[in-house]
């Protein structure tokens, strides 16, 4: 389908609070200009791409209404005729794309999603960060059971190209992904992926927590999964 480029929404993050320091006995509040600005999703390359593909004859406007519908805060949308991207803190992206996928889905019949999700590179050409820079990964946010049945197959890649004195290992936060989703998931090895199956949240959740868990060793993180929701191929086995 084609959607004219339009922007849902653009919030800017808001500023964490900071500890104050002790002078002879004396709590004193920092100035704002003593602390570093933390870095906007835009400059750490925080955000998302989605697709949606309702099986329905009507999927102009299930897609146009989940879009529409979820709950935009603090993240900006930007929808096209390819796809959707999301850009905002890690938590407010999967709060999105989880809204999103409940509306879809809402609407009744199959419907597969594709996400892709990636943090440390805010360039489209060349990553503008130091290959060495490891970036705040903060806790997976925590999304409420659906009741929504999910099939993922899905695919973590740490874009480790090491450093002075150190090889890259793609392969060490891989598996320890695919080890720490056994814990959320049913979890089936594939043909250059993996297959999640379990509710909506805790299927988005695993790939998530690989997302982010890899990005506390790996400055550069992309993941994609496609999720499948209401097949019908689940009532025929």
């Amino acid at each position: 389908m084609t959607l004219p480029p339009q922007t849902l929404a653009s919030t800017p993050g808001s500023t964490p609070g900071t500890l104050g320091t002790t002078l002879a006995g004396a709590a004193v509040a920092p100035r704002a200009s003593d602390q570093p600005a933390r870095p906007s999703p835009a400059e750490l390359g925080v955000g998302a791409r989605l697709s949606l593909h309702p099986h329905r004859d009507d999927f102009v406007d299930v897609i146009v209404g989940a879009l529409a519908g979820a709950r935009v805060r603090d993240v900006e949308v930007t929808t096209d005729d390819v796809s959707t991207f999301v850009r905002g803190t890690e938590d407010a992206v999967v709060r999105y794309l989880f809204d999103v996928l409940l509306a879809a889905v809402g609407a009744g019949g199959h419907l597969v999603a594709h996400v892709h999700l990636s943090r440390g590179c805010p360039g489209e050409v060349d990553c503008t960060l130091a290959d060495d820079t490891l970036l705040f990964s903060g806790d997976v946010p925590t999304l409420p059971a659906s009741g929504v049945r999910a099939a993922a197959h899905w695919a973590l890649y740490p874009l480790d190209d090491g450093g002075p004195g150190r090889a890259g290992d793609h392969m060490a936060a891989i598996t320890a992904a695919i080890d720490a989703a056994r814990e959320r998931v049913d979890v089936t090895s594939e043909h250059f992926v993996t297959r999640l199956d379990g509710d909506l949240a805790d299927v988005l959740s695993t790939v998530v927590a690989g997302w982010l868990g890899a990005g506390r060793s790996v400055r550069h993180v992309v993941t994609h999964a496609t999720i499948s929701l209401g097949s019908p191929s689940w009532d025929a086995r």
